[in-house]
């Protein structure tokens, strides 16, 4: 039996390479915008180094958020698996944006990228979050959500 934190991490990289794939279409189609993993070279300072900023974000996704995500699920206040990624993955971003952006100096939240970046930071984010609750809950499986359901009905009466 895989453990929570295990089933997150396996979230967690399908949730990156979800990103990944719209990063990467973005980035052929556009650029339209600073793609996270570009902004990741800046704040590591390995600029120029591109696959240090896809490292990054494969390694935090996989090791960090998934992680993390899997044992914060259970606690989370949403109703739907999809839900709580989201609230999750938004939640890492403003902490990332309060915190390492600044400190990395490209700003609050990036915004030295320009709105068009902050948007496309928070939707890709909402995406990863979507995407990882998804796969966390198809691998905890039915019973969490039988369970979720007993609960409310419980609650109910």
């Amino acid at each position: 039996m895989m453990s929570r934190v295990f089933k997150g991490m396996i979230a967690g990289l399908s949730a990156a390479t979800a990103v990944a794939v719209l990063e990467a279409v973005q980035m052929w189609a556009g650029p339209w915008f600073v793609s996270f993993p570009r902004l990741l070279t800046v704040i590591m300072q390995t600029e120029g180094l591109a696959w240090t900023g896809w490292a990054a974000h494969f390694a935090v996704g996989t090791f960090v958020l998934g992680p993390l995500f899997g044992l914060l699920c259970p606690r989370m206040p949403t109703d739907t698996p999809e839900t709580k990624g989201i609230v999750f993955a938004v939640g890492a971003f403003v902490l990332m944006g309060l915190t390492v952006a600044p400190l990395a100096g490209i700003g609050m939240f990036g915004l030295r990228a320009g709105f068009l970046t902050f948007a496309w930071l928070i939707f890709t984010h909402a995406v990863f979050g979507a995407v990882m609750g998804n796969v966390y809950a198809r691998m905890v499986g039915k019973d969490w959500r039988m369970r979720r359901v007993r609960d409310d009905i419980h609650l109910a009466h």
